[in-house]
């Protein structure tokens, strides 16, 4: 465990060497959100910090303190003066009733704040104005502190406040995909930022910067390795690596997870097999579980991808998901950890729609798991595509606890180049209604666990993070990092709200900023669902790198990685019959009746769950045929128009962060012409429709068809 001398000496690194960071360096996009920039001089909220008040220190509450110093000190141009009592007006008093004499003796009702909820609240202190940020616990003040600071650049004025805020899920984790030799599975921001190598010896200020922006968005848990997970990670060896890491991260309220690949008894350990119900494999994880919290007392569990594209698990041994959750969770019970079994397992066979297998395989299972397993469910039953409708699963398991996945790295949606806010794609998923238990019954309730009552809630979001300069790859997708902890927060939070909040702590709260950027991001995953798989459309992305147009793609060993399985594009039309698959009536009415047929079943999905005709005619008056071409072209426009409107902003925005954005504008739309042209060529083979006139594409078919990764089209 970290004492409060190396937390300190960790925390007096990071501020000196923010301190010499000159403007080239904070604009290159590192500081992400936390750029605490001066307030303009008409601010309400100005002069009503003059000191800051804290009782005993701990390291938790010496972060919250020295990020309260740094953020006020940026925004309103000097420190706030360090005080042990309230002496005059202006005073920010933080801390428990256990850590603050002044906070006790407000008699504060907290109680419903749970763990890591906060207060904040103006109150009078011996006839003084102040400001208190109270919790139950040191990480709920540091939350606080960062909700706090959140207020300045959105504009809300620091006198009468009232604010309450508990999160509503209990486990908001970054699922990295991390591996051994630094490189990240579905990364496009550089290389992973745990430097195995360095460890234990050497932790970069990095991950203590990492830490701060997870604390102040509400995330408390990392898991730091690949779902397709080296066994080395089991290790003594990497044990004390991770355990050093863990030290950097507990003061910031982040616990450490580790993704299991289920032979390691067998890599490790010398076994015969991994069968869940022999008693030497169960020994086996028992000794090596209790040696990892030997090391990290607040180790927060296992996530275990299992039976899944190739990887290991029960089921080669004739047991079930619930065998081998179990007897993790069974050896994690005692440490109160967690097991966090991942849902995503689909069938080798071409007959089964693969959308339909994870249901197949966990419902028979549901009440049979113990009660701190939580199934790990993606949002929709394929593989986060730009848009599916939600999984089944959320509305099925009324006894087993769910967490959501979502991808935060956008593998299907442009990487690292195209603008794709993912807040509405979230907001989308959330607020669907599994009717479970009738209208109401949504996504968002089942993962919170207050429709069911579970045990465990939470959601998971596989992270866009590496060493790229800017974390993420490029500045906007620094949003969709922040959006998830913001809704993993709170499930119910609007994406727009989210978005204004972004904008105005990454950029500035000028409204004639604000306004079109938000209006911007708020539109681009629509547009990029347009432009690649639009009306429902879903995995016609390249093979392997995911990274442009492939509906003609057949590589691979398995029917349901080529793009045709999807497709199913033919003379007669287009799209996946799932009613005949038997995956509509997989949900609860009146859902499963209103996707049942082709009038009733929403456009945006209409080929996710039909094969229609060429000639169908829309709700737009178009047949199928011209409304996909409009939607495509739409999609085309949409960033055209993201274009104009950054254009006008020059003057508003760094010259660098501008100049990226702007660039990779260009990238996107010259993509989104290239995913336009090359699926209208494919797909016109089967038509045989005309091209109304200007829609043709470019280049004859097979043109894009040879054209390699990494190149576009000609302009």
């Amino acid at each position: 465990m970290m004492g409060r001398t190396a937390f300190a000496c960790i925390l007096a690194m990071a501020l000196g060497l923010c301190a010499l960071a000159g403007p080239a360096r904070a604009e290159s996009g590192y500081d992400l959100w936390l750029r605490y920039q001066p307030v303009q001089d008409d601010y309400a909220g100005a002069n009503h910090v003059s000191a800051l008040v804290t009782g005993y220190r701990s390291p938790t509450l010496d972060a919250a303190a020295w990020e309260l110093r740094r953020g006020l000190t940026g925004m309103f141009g000097e420190p706030p003066a360090q005080s042990s009592a309230v002496t005059a007006d202006g005073a920010l008093v933080i801390g428990t009733p256990k850590s603050a004499p002044a906070i006790a003796a407000l008699n504060l009702s907290l109680q419903a704040l749970g763990d890591e909820g906060y207060l904040i609240r103006s109150v009078s202190i011996g006839g003084h104005k102040a400001t208190v940020i109270a919790a139950n616990s040191d990480i709920g003040v540091l939350y606080g502190a960062f909700a706090f600071l959140r207020l300045v650049p959105t504009r809300t004025a620091l006198a009468g406040l009232d604010i309450a805020s508990a999160p509503k899920t209990r486990l908001r984790v970054l699922d990295h995909w991390d591996n051994l030799n630094g490189t990240v599975e579905r990364g496009y921001a550089g290389a992973s930022i745990w430097d195995w190598p360095a460890l234990p010896e050497h932790v970069s200020r990095r991950i203590t910067d990492y830490a701060r922006a997870n604390a102040s968005i509400g995330i408390n848990g990392a898991v730091v390795n690949n779902v397709n997970a080296d066994a080395a990670f089991l290790t003594a060896e990497y044990i004390e690596k991770e355990a050093r890491l863990a030290d950097v991260l507990r003061p910031f309220g982040i616990r450490l997870y580790l993704s299991v690949r289920w032979s390691a008894p067998m890599e490790l350990g010398g076994l015969k097999s991994a069968d869940p119900l022999d008693p030497k494999v169960k020994a086996w994880w028992q000794a090596k579980t209790d040696e990892i919290y030997r090391a990290i007392p607040d180790f927060g569990g296992f996530l275990v991808k299992a039976n899944s594209e190739g990887q290991p698990g029960p089921q080669d041994y004739h047991r079930s998901h619930a065998d081998g959750a179990n007897m993790i969770a069974d050896v994690l019970a005692p440490h109160h950890g967690v097991v966090m079994w991942r849902a995503f397992v689909y069938a080798n066979d071409p007959k089964i729609d693969r959308a339909t297998t994870a249901y197949n395989e966990f419902v028979p299972l549901d009440g049979k798991f113990r009660d701190n397993v939580v199934l790990q469910v993606k949002n929709g039953p394929l593989d986060f595509q730009p848009r599916e409708p939600f999984s089944p699963l959320f509305g099925a398991m009324a006894h087993t606890s769910l967490m959501m996945e979502f991808q935060i790295t956008k593998e299907y949606l442009g990487q690292q180049t195209h603008l794709a806010y993912l807040g509405t794609l979230y907001e989308e998923a959330l607020k669907s209604d599994t009717y479970e238990h009738g209208p109401g019954s949504t996504v968002a309730r089942v993962i919170d666990g207050s429709l069911d009552h579970h045990p465990i809630s939470g959601i998971a979001g596989v992270a866009n993070i590496g060493n790229d300069a800017d974390w993420c790859g490029s500045i906007f997708n620094q949003a969709n990092w922040y959006v998830f902890g913001r809704m993993a927060w709170d499930p119910e939070i609007s994406a727009r709200t989210v978005a204004d909040e972004w904008v105005r702590q990454t950029f500035t709260n000028d409204p004639a900023f604000v306004a079109p950027v938000v209006d911007m991001m708020m539109k681009s995953r629509a547009a990029v669902v347009d432009y690649m798989t639009p009306l429902g459309l879903a995995l016609i992305m390249a093979h392997g790198h995911h990274m442009g147009p492939g509906p003609w793609d057949t590589i691979g060993p398995r029917e349901d990685w080529k793009a045709p399985y999807y497709h199913r594009a033919d003379a007669n039309g287009i799209g996946f019959d799932r009613v005949a698959s038997g995956y509509v009536a997989q949900y609860h009415s009146p859902l499963k009746e209103e996707f049942a047929g082709t009038a009733t079943t929403p456009e945006d999905l209409l080929l996710w769950f039909h094969h229609v005709s060429w000639d169908h005619r829309m709700t737009s008056g178009r047949t199928l045929w011209q409304e996909l071409i409009a939607r495509y072209s739409h999609g085309v426009d949409a960033v055209a128009e993201m274009q104009a409107n950054w254009t006008k902003l020059a003057d508003d925005v760094d010259p660098e962060r501008y100049a990226q954005v702007r660039d990779f504008l260009a990238i996107q739309h010259r993509e989104a012409i290239w995913w336009r042209d090359a699926c209208l060529a494919y797909f016109g083979q089967f038509s045989k429709r005309p091209f109304p006139d200007g829609y043709k594409p470019k280049y004859p078919l097979s043109y894009y068809e040879k054209m390699p990764f990494g190149a576009s089209p000609k302009p």
